[in-house]
């Protein structure tokens, strides 16, 4: 690993550039993931001083093909600021993993833009309230394993695309679209004048996902995941075309919003890979 260097300056250089310009990333997977979609401006990789691990060496490579500075610093000038830090699984101070990336944020793109004909079914995760950083993230993994085209999110009471969102994403969000829209339930009565069915999963639905029919599951979707405790809010439910449940048989009544959210994106895959669709 030969990262540039310029003697005396490391400390200062290292220093994350004024407020509000960039954002740090931390995690292998996601500075990776960042570095290989090319989705964001990227003003450049740092590793701590002395690094020589193989996962490490391995994104200095991919920084320099993307043209990207590359600068060791010591190992405080890695450590998350306060809101940087926040959710990102970082006990304390210091950054273990030993790379961070200073990069522009992710785009977001409007709801035609997200949503524009493509050939064959087109599925969309929608998220209704859904507020805390870790399960969005969570979720944006789900959404880019299970084939989602992307993800719609509310400029009101959802995360901006932060760095601990890219994190708990493993790196997913940099690859996975994203709209943000100032209504979802206009947003959901537009999807559907273009043909999507919403799919909404709802505790309190008369049938599991596992008993709809396949024919009702096929085609242009948008799946409808609400915050967790309060679920889809009566103006989105309204708008549902297939209220579904997950059938549990602990003692705890619900999921995480994200492992539902996995439960019923993973059937939908499973469904389409049978039909051929």
């Amino acid at each position: 690993m030969q990262p540039s260097k310029r003697p005396g300056r490391s400390r200062q250089r290292g220093r994350r550039p004024r407020e509000g310009t960039t954002e740090r990333l931390f995690g292998l997977h996601s500075v990776r993931e960042a570095i290989l979609s090319g989705r964001r401006p990227l003003l450049r990789l740092l590793v701590r001083r002395g690094e020589r691990r193989d996962e490490v060496a391995e994104l200095v490579r991919a920084a320099g093909e993307a043209g990207l500075e590359v600068i060791e610093v010591e190992a405080d000038d890695l450590a998350p600021g306060e809101d940087e830090g926040r959710g990102s699984g970082f006990s304390g101070s210091g950054n273990p993993q030993g790379v961070a990336l200073d990069a522009g944020p992710l785009p977001e793109l409007s709801l035609a833009e997200l949503c524009t004909p493509a050939k064959g079914p087109r599925r969309i995760v929608a998220l209704d309230g859904v507020e805390d950083p870790q399960n969005l993230g969570a979720i944006a993994r789900v959404a880019d394993a299970s084939g989602a085209r992307g993800m719609i999110l509310t400029s009101h009471r959802a995360p901006r695309l932060s760095p601990a969102v890219a994190r708990a994403s493993a790196g997913a969000i940099e690859w996975l679209p994203v709209a943000r829209v100032g209504n979802l339930r206009r947003a959901l009565e537009e999807l559907k004048t273009q043909g999507f069915w919403v799919v909404g999963a709802d505790l309190e639905a008369p049938v599991s996902i596992y008993e709809v029919s396949d024919s009702l599951l096929q085609g242009d979707l948008v799946v409808v995941l609400g915050a967790e405790g309060r679920g889809l809010r009566p103006g989105v439910r309204a708008l549902v075309d297939h209220p579904v449940q997950i059938p549990m048989q602990g003692r705890v009544g619900s999921l995480n919003v994200a492992t539902a959210g996995a439960v019923v994106l993973f059937e939908l895959l499973r469904r389409s890979q049978k039909s051929g669709a």
